[in-house]
């Protein structure tokens, strides 16, 4: 496991360390407590790949795609099983990155049986400016 404390301006040597470790793309399930900065770190991947589309909480559309190869979920208000029942993993099977807000031990499960490269992020407030990463592979 590796952790970084980072201010918001800071995000990119995270950003780096994650594209290192899944070069060809993969999963990140993004995980922290209401407003812990999930969609702030989707925010500076999307930018570290030069994507210009603006990145917004994809709570209420499930899903949200940012170029031809970063796609941003969130399963908070309907769970896991809900995402299954969508399709959503097949979609997980197109190359690029996938970023999950909200994922939780069973679909790591799933996503460790099913053999997909997967990175957990866990987030927590440590100040006001200042969060907490700590990466690890699923």
């Amino acid at each position: 496991m590796k952790e970084f404390s980072l201010k918001e301006n800071e995000l990119d040597s995270i950003v780096s360390y994650i594209v290192e470790r899944l070069p060809e793309g993969g999963v990140v399930i993004l995980r922290g407590d209401l407003a812990s900065g999930k969609t702030t770190l989707t925010k500076a991947f999307v930018k570290h790949l030069n994507i210009t589309e603006e990145v917004t909480s994809p709570t209420f559309s499930i899903q949200q795609c940012y170029g031809e190869k970063v796609y941003h979920y969130d399963i908070y208000n309907d769970g896991v099983d809900n995402f299954l029942s969508l399709g959503l993993l097949e979609e997980i099977e197109k190359e690029g990155y996938h970023l999950i807000e909200w994922g939780d031990d069973k679909l790591i499960s799933i996503l460790r049986s099913a053999g997909i490269d997967t990175l957990v992020v866990d987030i927590s407030k440590l100040d006001v400016d200042i969060r907490k990463y700590e990466v690890a592979y699923a």
